[in-house]
């Protein structure tokens, strides 16, 4: 989601929607959780975006007082950076006065502090049941079998197309339900040359769409292990970094260098599909002149790498309740609402625009509704269905250290460095920054 990828990604894509979020300088102490344990009174919550993350904490929050009236819920606003500079300096210091019950972080750094801090997280095994959540986001919330997260939204991604620009080239939307990435850009030619719109925007500082294709082929920057880079033998990085160079060669790629910039193409007809997580549909649907003039494909594959699917992750957050005073009621109230409540995760897809990651609720009324802006198709439907697609794969500790180095060696090769050697020098780098 925008919101779960945003502040740490390297790109204006991510970096300047979170950014848009601020932060809160309250700096609430939990006084009244601490003192109670499991009879606290109060909890306190951090998460970022008030139109994402706090609105969803929030509607918990209702559904749970309904029952519970006697636990104040204070949801309390943080810039995502805020949140994990916070965090570890409290963690780090061994104190913790000052910190929340919960707190949400992103999937991508989960284990970072898990692996950095496992004395600071309370084991929430007994409160989720984990097969009633989709696979991929087990990974990033657990260690040694245990799982400290409650998963929450859905960073499944999809291929948002505008239909009327696609049927100008010759195709409908039948045509992109089964297609590789290298068909996927040369379908881009045939819009360009038929309608003048490029196909896709890039932000050179920014390797989401890396990371969307690896992960569809159950590969990332690190090996299974979560510790070792894995770059130079990576046969989906490969294909990846050559699949981005064939884009920019084919001339499709109009360039962005923020999240406004990046909106507008689409929002003003200048880009003709977007390749992204579920989280990008509120920037699509906030131009209504456009409505029935999009759709969404499943995302494209990788052509050689034998195992890419259909189906991969950009983001998403879980939350997760600190081993302070308080825990039990903070695990109580998560168990009680985003561990179990289909109900809510209907609300939530409603009011929100958040695509849980819990299986039991979509099966409900907002997982099959039709979206007129979409041409009345199911998309919350399908994209539930590419979330128990995606593959699993260990994101380690150091997602956004090595992105910072393949940002600068993707500039390499597009500049003519052949392949290998970019890799191999990535390799290089990796290794060295993990150690």
């Amino acid at each position: 989601m925008k919101k779960l990828i945003t502040v740490l990604a390297l790109g204006a894509v991510t970096a300047a929607s979170l950014s848009a979020c601020g932060s809160n300088s309250n700096n609430n102490t939990n006084d009244s959780a601490n003192s109670g344990g499991d009879k606290a009174s109060k909890i306190t919550v951090w998460a970022w975006d008030p139109n994402f993350n706090i609105k969803a904490m929030n509607l918990a929050k209702d559904a749970y007082a309904t029952t519970n009236p006697d636990l104040t819920v204070d949801v309390v606003e943080n810039a995502q950076n805020d949140i994990v500079q916070k965090l570890n300096t409290g963690m780090s210091s061994g104190t913790t006065k000052g910190l929340p019950n919960i707190v949400l972080i992103e999937d991508y750094r989960a284990q970072s502090f898990l692996q950095a801090y496992p004395d600071m997280f309370y084991d929430l095994s007994s409160v989720i049941t984990p097969t009633d959540f989709a696979d991929y986001k087990l990974g990033p919330t657990s260690v040694d079998g245990k799982y400290y997260g409650v998963p929450f939204d859905s960073g499944v991604t999809g291929l948002y197309v505008r239909t009327d620009y696609l049927e100008k080239a010759g195709y409908t939307m039948d045509d992109l339900q089964d297609i590789t990435w290298d068909q996927y850009i040369e379908i881009g030619k045939k819009v360009k040359e038929a309608t003048g719109k490029d196909w896709i925007s890039l932000d050179p500082n920014d390797l989401g769409i890396i990371r969307m294709m690896i992960q569809s082929a159950g590969s990332w920057y690190m090996n299974e292990d979560g510790k070792t880079p894995n770059i130079a033998n990576n046969a989906a990085m490969k294909e990846a970094f050559e699949v981005y160079k064939n884009m920019m060669d084919a001339n499709i790629v109009k360039p962005n260098s923020d999240w406004s910039q990046y909106v507008s193409y689409f929002n003003t007809g200048d880009v003709a599909s977007v390749p992204t997580g579920n989280w990008f549909t509120p920037s699509i649907t906030a131009e209504a002149s456009q409505s029935g003039k999009w759709a969404i494909a499943p995302i494209p594959k990788l052509a050689k790498t034998p195992n890419s699917v259909h189906a991969t992750n950009l983001g998403g957050s879980s939350w997760y309740v600190l081993n302070v005073p308080g825990k039990e009621a903070a695990a109580e109230f998560l168990k009680s609402t985003l561990a179990s409540d289909s109900d809510l995760y209907q609300k939530l897809v409603t009011d929100v625009g958040a695509i849980g990651t819990y299986k039991p609720a979509t099966s409900g009324e907002a997982y099959t509704a039709t979206n007129e802006f979409f041409g009345g198709q199911k998309i919350v439907q399908d994209f539930a269905k590419w979330t128990n697609e995606i593959p699993s794969v260990n994101y380690g500790m150091n997602t956004y250290a090595i992105e910072d180095i393949l940002v600068v060696k993707m500039q390499d090769y597009l500049n003519g460095k052949s392949i290998d050697d970019v890799l191999k020098d990535a390799q290089s780098q990796a290794e060295a920054q993990v150690k």
